[in-house]
């Protein structure tokens, strides 16, 4: 039986859906492994810095990197290959709970594993302090890659989903917060999301100084969440170099069809936006706020001006960690019984962004949750609701969009309706029924 307040919103009538199709421009990498090698088979840097018996450390963060089992295997290889021994360093700060076998536990479910990579997973919670920053931040990195004879980087080079700066996510992040673990995240973001852009540089030139880095290993994607190039960073030169990349991930980056069509951000009102999942492999915010507006800090502005988000439901492979789901003004009960507390709130807490884990209003079902965000968006005129719906904020190359939109949706470039507009299809339950293309 529904709850009373469910009744308020029965007779909100649901706008007709078009499916649309998105087309980026885009470049892809036709083979990975192939990709990983050719980089570093071009950068004279490797040969010289990898010498036989050498034991390597090597990061793998939390984030859904495409391609990731398979990146990851190939760069162990080439290690192999010139006799090195490898091993996996879990680096993702304060998650997996903050705890060594939950990172172990992250990393499988992303499909790294000691048998996928070739190579043993050393996964420790355990610290060494380097020094203290001027403020007197302590600096701190992985006890296992320290002591390693050598230290490879690699990440995804791309926007950050809390904060502008210089460097973002990447190989410098990577080195300052995933390699910190729990006690180097919760440093870097004791000042607030204002100042980790500063910190993060300050802290790796620390690591760059003391520790033995022997290079890094980028990848930027392309707005489909494809491999688009592989990059190998040397570390005299990685902060400055990873800016170059920095820039070119945010012209990679998807976006709504809302606002001009050349801006890297969009921009402009939306009524409502439905997300049918939040979660980490797809944004480091759970969602995204580059995409939805919605930032959690005041340290980084833009995106559409959507009036009211409803999200659904979180990834599997969150866990129930549905970090970012603050930012949704509507939620169903099947999410918030998915609420995990102990992952969400070790999330925030560490980066002190408390408003993270707040929960949203939350209705029995798809249906009543959509109608909820559509009864409170401010329009007046239910033929005239702009309403988007995407599976999440990573992967935008479909989404659907009711008929309001599409007299601006139809001209646009790289714009395609697959579609007229539909009715909106739901279980017996209140789930929707209508899909996603493969």
């Amino acid at each position: 039986m529904k709850p009373s307040y469910a009744r308020l919103v029965e007779a909100v009538p649901l706008p007709p859906m078009a499916l649309v199709r998105q087309r980026f421009q885009a470049t892809d990498v036709d083979s990975p492994t192939a990709a990983v090698r050719a980089a570093i088979d071009a950068a004279d840097i490797v040969d010289e810095r990898v010498r036989p018996g050498m034991s390597i450390a090597l990061t793998v963060g939390s984030r859904g990197l495409a391609n990731l089992p398979e990146l990851v295997r190939a760069i162990v290889d080439a290690l192999l290959a010139r006799g090195a021994k490898p091993f996996i360093v879990p680096s993702m700060g304060s998650h997996g709970g903050a705890t060594a076998e939950g990172q172990r536990r992250v990393l499988a479910q992303l499909g790294v594993t000691e048998e996928s990579a070739g190579c043993e997973i050393r996964s420790s919670m355990e610290t060494v302090a380097l020094g203290t920053l001027d403020n007197g931040m302590s600096v701190r990195i992985d006890r296992l890659a320290f002591e390693a004879d050598g230290i490879v980087l690699f990440n995804r080079i791309k926007p950050h989903s809390a904060f502008r700066a210089d460097n973002e996510s990447g190989l410098v992040k990577m080195l300052s917060i995933g390699l910190g673990k729990q006690s180097g995240a919760e440093n870097c973001h004791a000042w607030g999301f204002h100042y980790v852009g500063r910190f993060i540089v300050e802290m790796a030139r620390v690591k760059l100084r003391t520790c033995r880095i022997l290079f890094g290993i980028g990848t930027l994607e392309n707005a489909y969440d494809r491999l688009s190039r592989v990059v190998v960073l040397p570390p005299e030169t990685l902060i400055e170099e990873e800016r170059i990349h920095l820039a070119e991930a945010m012209r990679n980056m998807p976006r709504l069809p809302l606002g001009p069509p050349g801006d890297a951000m969009a921009s402009g009102p939306l009524d409502v936006l439905v997300v049918d999942e939040v979660g980490k492999e797809y944004s480091g915010s759970g969602m995204d706020p580059n995409i939805t507006g919605r930032p959690s800090t005041t340290a980084i502005s833009g995106g559409p001006d959507v009036s009211r988000i409803a999200v659904l439901d979180v990834s599997d492979k969150s866990e129930g960690n549905a970090n970012g789901v603050a930012r949704a003004d509507v939620i169903t009960e099947r999410l918030f019984q998915r609420f995990d507390r102990e992952k969400v709130y070790t999330n925030s807490l560490t980066s002190g962004v408390l408003i993270a884990a707040s929960i949203p209003l939350a209705m029995p079902d798809d249906r009543t949750a959509i109608q909820a965000a559509i009864k409170t968006c401010g329009s007046h005129d239910p033929d005239a609701i702009t309403l988007m719906r995407i599976p999440n904020t990573l992967h935008l190359e479909y989404l659907y969009a009711s008929e309001a939109l599409l007299l601006s949706l139809r001209g646009r470039p790289g714009i395609e309706i697959v579609h007229e507009p539909r009715p909106m299809r739901f279980d017996d339950q209140g789930r929707l029924l209508d899909s996603w293309p493969h």
